[in-house]
């Protein structure tokens, strides 16, 4: 199922951004998430995007908003292992159902440990 596939790779981002943090912010390299919103594009055919309304369809650029405010903002600095949305973080939802926000486990460092070691055990790599 395509729509499912998305989301794991969704959670999967995510849960490499709390990781990637917890192992590099010493370093001063942290990863945060996000969501950039429904943009019509070819990917939009496969996780059902077109059937978005058209009032809440994104250009391009301001899919793009979010991405650049994470990579370029003084006030990130230091702030990583977050999930954002149109510019803001967003904390984990209240398990309302309606498909925006963020998973608690999607920002469990439990969670981000396990899929860091099966990735370096799928990549034939020791875990640390």
């Amino acid at each position: 199922m395509p729509i499912l596939a998305y989301a794991q790779s969704k959670t999967a981002n995510v849960l490499f951004a709390v990781g990637a943090t917890a192992r590099w912010a010493g370093d001063g390299i942290t990863a945060n998430a996000l969501m950039p919103g429904a943009i019509p594009t070819n990917l939009q055919r496969h996780t059902g995007g077109m059937k978005t309304p058209p009032e809440r369809r994104k250009t391009p650029e301001q899919g793009a908003a979010t991405s650049v405010l994470l990579a370029t903002s003084p006030l990130l600095k230091g702030i990583g292992g977050r999930y954002f949305e149109d510019c803001n973080e967003v904390l984990p939802e209240d398990g309302g159902g309606d498909m925006s926000g963020v998973a608690a486990y999607a920002l469990d460092p439990g969670n981000a440990d396990r899929l860091w070691e099966e990735s370096l055990r799928l990549l034939g790599l020791s875990p640390r």
